[in-house]
């Protein structure tokens, strides 16, 4: 079954000022079908939320935790839930 959900995954290391959001907006883009947005936060990570088929959201979280992104990913915590809907596209705040 591949039911829509919510990820919000908090990726920590250096990944501010490499590009990171952007290149995960074109990841998920790739991916096709989920929506959501991707935020730097003050203490140095990026959030990023992503909504859609649980096939899509675990192919970004695979990504995340991967060797193929910019900067230097020292780990991620995600959260599983229930979508809200609301996004218009995958943004890049």
């Amino acid at each position: 079954m591949n039911e829509d959900v919510r990820l919000v995954a908090w990726v920590r290391g250096r990944v501010q000022g490499v590009g990171f959001r952007w290149f995960t907006r074109a990841k998920v883009l790739e991916i096709g079908g989920l929506s959501g947005f991707a935020l730097n936060l003050p203490d140095g990570r990026v959030q990023v939320v992503a909504e859609g088929p649980r096939t899509g959201c675990q192919g970004l979280l695979d990504w995340l935790q991967g060797d193929d992104t910019p900067g230097l990913v020292e780990g991620v915590t995600e959260i599983w839930d229930t979508p809200r809907g609301g996004y218009d596209g995958f943004a890049i705040r």
